[in-house]
């Protein structure tokens, strides 16, 4: 029996790890294209006319399928039926769909056609959806920022999809072992994905000294290929692990849509649901924002043209930068060898000191912001190692709701005070950014490992699902809330803009973005409070959310089995 067991391929590090890498780097892919128009909120808006409000509609359009035509539920219907692999390879093929779409209606040729006349004149009233407030489009928004729109829509029906398969995909190759660590790693990759989009979607929008955001969008559509081309490779790796095991995926015990009862009968698992929404609520959203609400609340000069600070040059030494101190920090949790550990360790906070005064030189809000997954690189396999062995995983979601609050009321309050001093504003942009993306690698190290101890593993597909389901209502919301509170909280900017007396290029950077924010810290407070219901909850029912994921040691395993064979 044990011969047999170590043959099978999720028993060997290597292979698992492979694995993660193949499902982690297309989720990194993914998350690069769903930020790609982040930071160029301000080149959106003077070159193709996108206002506030048109930016939030058409970023929340990415979840809307998911929500209201409950496109996630049946994802994780079709992931429970027929498994892992399809499904990998349906989401990679929908995401690269829906951002071939979203390209389009950036480029210049789209503008002028018989499509650019016809969603101007159409989408401006849906029955129903405009009565309920609810609709993705409304009258007056920008024919390309509907268009794009709609292709967003069906690349957010694949992100969330393969968010919801790569999770299952873990659970599978991980259960019993490493698993709060592999989804942690997993989500760290991953969210490499928003510096490095953060900082080359810029280069690519202005590239040569012309202003084109639809390369900003190509470049996220090429990676996507590569993405779907994960998807195969691990295809084929996962098809071999069932061969090895004899099992025929997720299909030999059926799903039933009763199963469904037994989720949502399960009071830690609305908890953990709720948590999510409020969290990802906090972050998501914002990020679709950080670099517009640093570029209005930092006194930013360019620098001057021609100089290597203003150069695609350093914009790529400085992506080079930025992966040594991912991969130096990262690596430093996994040597044995005390001083090959701190010495990675030392590296890393040079080179993230080196990364800092770089993008303080290149007076760029995006590279400043590109900052934010660097920290959590380093402490998410601290954590998920501790949830995997320690427990706590609830009190890490109370502190990290703590965090979150703190974080958003410094952005609101503390940073406008620096404004006119660059210097001393530029670090406290920097400490409270790294903060954020450290609260925030507290989730996936210990929500996402907690689902698999609340339901049932044939259902866990579905549990995933409906998690996601309302994690997005608050991504489809959200973005679109801090828009129009924006434009409400800012009648100056919108007056002026809509009278002549500021251009589109002032107006994007002047506005004042307290109550988006404070709004957002609200969000954190409510986590907090349903972290400490959790933990409670916790407690009463012993869901084992504070217990390790990894219960025993395999030599009292070993012993039990023992005793078991002498009885």
């Amino acid at each position: 029996m044990t011969n047999k067991a170590s043959s099978n391929l999720n028993d060997k590090a290597w292979a698992r790890w492979t694995a993660l890498g193949l499902l982690a780097f297309a989720m990194f892919c993914s998350y690069i294209f769903m930020d790609i128009l982040s930071p160029i909120k301000n080149l959106l808006q003077s070159t193709r006319g996108w206002d506030s409000l048109a930016f939030g509609t058409m970023q929340g359009s990415e979840t809307f399928l998911n929500v209201f035509i409950f496109f996630l539920i049946f994802a994780g219907i079709i992931l429970d039926k027929m498994g892992v692999r399809f499904t990998a390879l349906l989401s990679g093929a929908v995401m690269l769909v829906g951002a071939t779409i979203n390209w389009y209606a950036l480029t210049d040729s789209f503008i002028g056609t018989s499509l650019y006349d016809w969603f101007n004149n159409h989408l401006n009233y849906i029955p129903g959806f405009d009565e309920l407030g609810i609709s993705p489009f409304y009258k007056g928004m920008p024919a390309s920022a509907k268009f794009s729109a709609v292709g967003f829509m069906i690349f957010g029906c694949g992100v969330e999809m393969a968010g919801i398969t790569v999770s299952r995909g873990i659970v599978k190759w991980f259960k019993g072992r490493e698993m709060a660590l592999a989804m942690g790693s997993e989500m760290a990759l991953a969210r490499l994905g928003v510096a490095t989009c953060m900082i080359f979607s810029p280069m690519f929008a202005t590239l040569g000294g012309e202003v084109s955001v639809s390369r900003s969008v190509a470049f996220g559509v090429v990676l996507l290929m590569i993405a779907l081309i994960m998807f195969i490779v691990y295809f084929f790796m996962d098809k071999k692990l069932d061969e090895q095991t004899h099992a025929e995926e997720e299909k030999d015990d059926p799903f039933r849509l009763r199963d469904l009862g037994k989720i949502l009968s399960s009071t830690g698992f609305w908890l953990v649901a709720l948590l999510c929404v409020l969290y990802y609520s906090a972050i998501f959203p914002f990020q679709k924002y950080a670099v517009n609400m640093l570029q209005c609340n930092l006194t930013l000069t360019e620098p001057a043209e021609g100089s290597f600070w203003a150069s695609d040059t350093v914009t790529v030494l400085q992506y080079i930068i930025m992966i040594i101190v991912a991969a130096a920090a990262f690596a430093s949790n996994f040597s044995k060898n005390t001083v090959v550990r701190y010495s990675t360790l030392a590296l890393a906070i040079v080179a993230l000191v080196t990364y800092c005064v770089m993008g303080y030189m290149r007076q760029s809000a995006a590279a400043i912001f590109a900052v934010f997954p660097l920290l959590a690189v380093g402490i998410t396999p601290i954590l998920g190692k501790y949830v995997d062995y320690k427990g706590k995983a609830a009190s890490m979601l109370v502190l990290g709701a703590i965090l979150l609050i703190a974080c958003h009321l410094t952005f609101a309050f503390v940073l406008p005070m620096f404004k006119g001093n660059d210097l001393a504003g530029v670090c406290v942009a920097y400490l409270t950014i790294l903060v954020l993306g450290a609260s925030f690698s507290l989730v996936p190290a210990s929500l996402w490992p907690s689902v698999p101890k609340l339901v049932d593993a044939k259902i866990i597909g579905s549990a995933y699902a409906l998690i996601f389901w309302i994690q997005n209502i608050g991504l489809w919301l959200f973005p679109l809330l801090i828009g129009k509170v924006l434009d409400n909280t800012n009648p100056d900017v919108t007056e002026a803009l809509a009278n002549g007396s500021m251009t589109p290029e002032v107006a994007a950077v002047s506005y004042n973005y307290t109550w988006p924010l404070v709004m957002l810290a609200s969000l954190g407070v409510a986590a907090l409070i349903l972290g400490i219901v959790l933990k409670a909850v916790d407690r009463a029912k012993g869901l084992g959310l504070e217990a390790p994921n990894i219960k025993e040691p395999q030599t009292e395993i070993l012993a039990s089995e023992v005793e078991a064979a002498e009885e």
